[in-house]
């Protein structure tokens, strides 16, 4: 059996704090791309069957006595629980650890004052499409972290889709409103465009599953194209005809692009108010 490409890259040991529905996930590509599942610890108050399961059948450590550090210690539980987990998961934390934290709006900071042991830091924003490893997640690093240590972050995020490394935390935010949010944004189009099918004259059920199949379709020709979005839509769009039309509307100066810069300037600013 060929190795997977980021095996090599993956750390030797790993310890996932949360195994819920983000976190699960994570494990699943991560398992995938050939992270070692004897090597790996689970600590979850409440695992999923799904999670006792697999760590029966793969020989995962779930929630032993006395826990190592690892290598890695990802933090993928809830944002609100950080404060009742934090002692626990400081005792996780070797002088060689890097922490690795998905907590929505707990930032490097607020890591460290309640993992005091903490030096090198990852904090990313995954999507939700990362639990079908179609992800996209903007992650920064704190100067404490090594370059082996940041491959290695980057071998986890790339198992679960795309990763885009920032210049400063300050971008998360950012990419909160972006990418974070985003997947909500394209399904709100998909409602949207169906409910133009239907007052156009089609059956629900009909301009419902157009509308799908549209957007992923267009979604599916995007990711396999090495042409920009808007090179696809000019390609797409004959002069006079009903592309041009109706972009006529979208691309107006009160159309989609101002309102999608209202909408991201909104979630950012929410991000921001979170994490304060």
């Amino acid at each position: 059996m060929t190795a997977a490409p980021n095996a090599a890259r993956m750390p030797a040991s790993l310890v996932l704090a949360g195994a819920g529905k983000m976190g699960g996930a994570m494990l699943a590509g991560w398992l995938d791309a050939g992270l070692d599942p004897l090597s790996t610890t689970i600590v979850d108050p409440v695992p999923a069957r799904a999670i006792v399961d697999l760590c029966a059948q793969r020989g995962i450590r779930l929630n032993p006595t006395d826990p190592d550090p690892g290598a890695v210690l990802v933090l993928a539980i809830k944002p609100q629980g950080l404060e009742t987990a934090a002692p626990g998961l400081d005792r996780l934390v070797g002088p060689d650890t890097l922490l690795v934290s998905i907590l929505a709006g707990k930032t490097i900071a607020d890591l460290r004052t309640r993992l005091p042991r903490a030096r090198a830091v990852v904090r990313a924003m995954p999507n939700l499409p990362a639990s079908i490893g179609r992800g996209a997640t903007g992650a920064c690093a704190s100067p404490e972290v090594t370059p082996a240590q940041r491959d290695a972050a980057d071998a986890l995020f790339s198992a679960n889709g795309t990763v885009a490394w920032l210049a400063d935390e300050g971008q998360i935010d950012a990419v909160t409103a972006v990418s974070g949010s985003g997947p909500a944004y394209v399904f709100l189009l998909v409602e949207a465009l169906s409910e133009a099918g239907i007052a156009a004259g089609l059956e629900p059920a009909v301009a419902r599953t157009l509308a799908r199949a549209t957007v992923a379709g267009a979604g599916a020709l995007l990711d396999a194209s090495p042409e920009e979005a808007a090179d696809l839509r000019r390609n797409v769009t004959s002069p006079g005809g009903t592309t041009a039309a109706a972009l006529d509307v979208l691309m107006r100066p009160d159309g989609l692009t101002p309102l999608m810069r209202e909408a991201v300037t909104a979630a950012k600013r929410r991000a921001a108010e979170l994490a304060g």
